[in-house]
């Protein structure tokens, strides 16, 4: 089927964009939906793909048989547009099963992992991009080396990052692959932690020609008819580790890169924290197996300028640091934690975090309370909802009870810039994947003022 049009069902969502991107840049006539404005849907609409906000079928193009409509399962099933898409005869697919059509026959490399997926399939992509081999690729997040979440090449070769959430990597035959973590997440969709790592193994089983395991993962080679190698921050055991690591007064990091060909050495990621060594031994390890050269490979992973919300340094002076992260899981939430400890040894450390889901907060309200006991100060948000209804009970509260941090205050996200308005802030980190990306602006503006004034 020859489709001219492309009609999108929660466009605003990251992944979800980096595919309506890419239909327009093939000349397709691309529009859709979601529920809010963004920053995102707003540069969509800049690049000239059509974007509304109200549930309303009449912006559903008229012509069922030559318009492909994707939808995210982050909408409700009773949407007046989804429902009336399903009914009516146009071709509906999940973003997961367009990624995988745009996928095939071609050179897959995938990137999947509860945590650490996006910094480390973006990081990929830009060796790929920075050595000249080039790529396509469908990220995540959006690249602060090249400002968006899409990169189109005119080779065969992509880069996927493999989203766990509803099984959605199941979708993608890889060549290569890096699975990174696979802690418990998404309990809503996996039940119990067992069924998400069969979905993992079962990921694995669709590589072609190698999976690539952080070390100590339950991946084994009975899992896979690829060949399976492992990798790590720094345990010698496995195929691709750093040795050497030094960090400077800045936090960031060189070290060497030992692969099964050899050592690279002094390499240097162009982002700091230990974290980012880690995601840079296994995106090199990816492309090092693909064949590319060691030293371009090395000379990308310092040109590497990270990811918008991943660790993300807005602020960076001796009298007051701001650095923003996407992270929504206890584990991501303790790395990066850790890494601002790494960076800035002895200084106070403030931390704004707004829980995403209610079944994530009652699943891991012990572990979340667990990392957030690690900062001088907690700033706890209401639960950010997102596609779920409330649950009786669950509220951020039972993280809040649980914090044993020297210091702690609830309150709603509203309350929040007159609070930190005369809040003394050292170093201040925002945590969460919900809408506490509409404050990272205000906070730099604030913080930014007040130093002025001093």
């Amino acid at each position: 089927m020859m489709y001219t049009n492309v009609y999108f069902i929660g466009i605003g969502g990251i992944g979800m964009s980096a595919i309506a991107r890419y239909y327009h840049h093939k000349g397709l006539k691309v529009s859709g939906y979601d529920k809010t404005p963004s920053e995102l849907t707003h540069a969509l609409e800049n690049e000239g793909i059509e974007v509304h906000y109200e549930d309303n079928i009449g912006f559903v193009p008229e012509d069922v048989e030559h318009t492909l409509v994707v939808y995210t399962p982050a909408i409700p099933k009773d949407m007046g547009e989804l429902v009336f898409v399903m009914e009516n005869g146009y071709r509906v697919i999940k973003r997961s099963r367009t990624l995988g059509e745009i996928a095939q026959g071609q050179r897959c490399l995938a990137v999947a992992g509860t945590h650490g997926k996006t910094t480390t399939s973006t990081l990929l992509a830009h060796i790929f991009q920075d050595t000249g081999e080039g790529c396509s690729a469908f990220l995540g997040g959006i690249s602060k080396n090249y400002g968006t979440n899409l990169l189109v090449s005119s080779n065969n070769t992509i880069v996927a990052e493999a989203d766990e959430f509803d099984r959605s990597f199941l979708q993608l035959f890889p060549e290569i692959a890096v699975i990174t973590s696979m802690d418990a997440d998404h309990l809503d969709i996996y039940n119990d932690i067992s069924n998400m790592h069969e979905a993992f193994k079962a990921f694995a089983s669709q590589v072609s020609g190698t999976v690539i395991a952080k070390y100590g993962l339950p991946i084994g080679s009975g899992d896979t008819k690829a060949n399976l190698l492992r990798y790590s921050y720094d345990d010698c055991r496995a195929d691709f580790y750093a040795s050497s690591i030094k960090v400077d007064e800045c936090g960031y990091f060189t070290f060497d890169l030992n692969w099964p060909g050899g050592t690279i050495k002094d390499c240097r990621v162009g982002i700091p924290g230990w974290v980012n060594v880690e995601n840079a031994v296994a995106a090199s390890a990816i492309a090092l197996t693909y064949g590319l050269e060691p030293g371009k490979v090395k000379t990308a992973l310092n040109t590497f300028q990270g990811v918008k919300r991943r660790f993300d340094i807005h602020i960076n002076t001796p009298e007051c640091s701001y650095i923003d992260d996407y992270a929504h899981h206890p584990k991501e939430i303790a790395a990066a934690i850790s890494s601002m400890r790494d960076i800035f040894p002895g200084r106070r450390l403030t931390a704004i975090f707004q829980p995403h889901l209610y079944t994530r907060t009652r699943d891991f309200a012990d572990g979340f309370a667990q990392a957030l006991s690690k900062v001088d100060k907690l700033i706890l948000l209401d639960i950010y909802p997102a596609r779920e209804e409330p649950i009786p009970g669950v509220t951020s509260e039972i993280i809040f009870e649980k914090v044993c941090g020297p210091e702690k205050i609830l309150m709603k996200k509203e309350e929040l810039m007159d609070y930190l308005s005369n809040e003394p802030i050292d170093t201040l980190i925002t945590f969460g994947a919900g809408n506490i990306d509409r404050y990272i602006e205000p906070i730099t503006e604030m913080l930014c003022q007040r130093r002025q004034e001093i």
